[in-house]
């Protein structure tokens, strides 16, 4: 780990998909100091790249001044700048012989069986990512259903192209998705796939891959209680036993929306400094992100960074902008306390008007699984019961769906006295002007 501490620090360098800390780290950013990073676009260059380990490129470790294990980290996002003027996604097909256990991390060439092979491009379309050993087509992946898009130059509007507008940005892929200096990956728009064309999309960047480093190395795409089900029992190298080691996880892949520009994420120290890592920014995505993947795009992403002593979270947690939290969970207003405690002084009530809006991310193998832990987590860190936990959250919030099969958001207003408790109701106050 670097020892130099840096009030500014620039991150353009990245892992082989793979987040852990055996990973040569980045940099050391003081505490309340700022991070700049210039990421790839995430899973499907990656994907259809098979030399990664994991299904994104995210960057290197970058540790924060003073933050031990048992601390948290807010990182408070500032902007999130997409770079790429174009980009291909959609449903995905696995390629038969091209991995063993997970497509997604042991890659082997299904001709000669080099494993993690390097590549060259060779032309356009699913068969251009060629195995430098043998020449035979060595990605793991090809659409089922592809799209390519384009973006305006605001990145307020995303429209799909036909074939010969996919072609023609497949011709000159990497300039297109405006991959960095350092980045590894091949760019999907390779691929050059055409459906849907004339297809419109509201645009709304956000960031899919975002937290701090887990103590055991993980691919970075499996870093979830979902996507980590498919190392139990896995023979690759980062296979694991059983559901408890997967807690070792620091759930870094949400693919939840609502981390964009404005929001604050408070992540778990599992290691030393903290290990803070970026990456798989996404153009837009609706809830649950049901095609399994979506608009990955190449961008600059500017965050402050803030660490809160022995806050011992299991996950992270997050502090959306307002006008992205549902209604139910939104802070009241003084009209809304004034008719509260004139029903308070007619019922006898004393009512509990400091309270404040927070997201606990749970995640699992299945949509349950992923609120249970949700429910499990709010409850260690609030000390409340489970009774307590699913009531709070019916009556003051509810779930949302990052991603399908298993990562969601638990919506609550807790008593900010609570918050007062665990050294984060400043962050809570100052995100929601409270």
């Amino acid at each position: 780990m670097s020892q130099q501490v840096e009030r500014e620090l620039e991150v353009d360098q990245y892992t082989l998909g793979l987040v852990g800390p055996d990973q040569e780290w980045a940099g050391t950013v003081a505490d309340g100091g700022t991070v700049r990073t210039h990421t790839p676009a995430g899973c499907w260059g990656p994907m259809i790249t098979p030399e990664f380990r994991g299904g994104h490129e995210v960057t290197k470790p970058i540790a924060v001044e003073g933050a031990e294990v048992g601390d948290a980290i807010a990182i408070k996002i500032k902007d999130v700048q997409v770079t790429s003027i174009a980009t291909s996604t959609g449903s995905m097909k696995e390629r038969d012989r091209a991995f063993g256990d997970d497509p997604f991390v042991d890659h082997k060439c299904p001709e000669c069986g080099t494993e993690w092979p390097e590549t060259v491009v060779e032309g356009t379309g699913e068969d251009a990512v060629k195995c430098a050993e043998c020449g035979a087509n060595a990605s793991s992946f090809g659409f089922e259903y592809g799209i390519t898009t384009v973006f305006d130059d605001d990145y307020e509007v995303g429209l799909t192209v036909d074939s010969a507008a996919a072609e023609d940005l497949a011709e000159r892929a990497d300039d297109a998705m405006a991959l960095p200096e350092n980045s590894r990956q091949h760019s999907p728009l390779l691929y050059a796939p055409s459906e849907m064309p004339g297809t419109m999309g509201h645009l709304r960047p956000f960031l899919g891959n975002i937290g701090t480093t887990p103590p055991t190395e993980i691919p970075d795409s499996h870093n979830a209680g979902d996507f980590g089900q498919f190392l139990i029992g896995a023979e690759h190298d980062w296979g694991m036993a059983d559901e408890e080691e997967l807690e070792a996880r620091t759930d870094g892949h949400m693919d939840v929306n609502e981390v964009r520009a404005g929001a604050t994420l408070l992540c778990p120290v599992k290691v030393e400094g903290g290990g803070i890592y970026v990456g798989d920014m996404h153009a837009n995505q609706g809830d649950g992100e049901l095609a399994l993947h979506t608009t990955d795009v190449s961008g600059h992403t500017e965050f402050d960074v803030e660490v809160v002593t022995d806050l011992d979270l299991d996950g992270p947690l997050l502090l959306p902008n307002e006008e992205d939290l549902p209604d139910i969970s939104a802070p009241f207003d003084d009209d809304d306390i004034e008719t509260a405690q004139a029903l308070g002084e007619e019922y006898g009530v004393d009512v509990e008007t400091d309270v404040g809006p927070i997201q606990v991310i749970g995640s699992g193998a299945t949509i349950n699984d992923a609120t249970q832990n949700a429910f499990d987590r709010a409850g260690d860190l609030l000390d409340m019961s489970e009774g307590e936990v699913r009531t709070r959250s019916t009556f003051t919030g509810g779930v949302e769906v990052g991603r399908l099969p298993g990562v969601v958001q638990l919506n609550m207003l807790v008593p900010m006295d609570r918050l007062e408790e665990l050294g984060m109701a400043h962050l809570v106050r100052e995100q929601y002007d409270l």
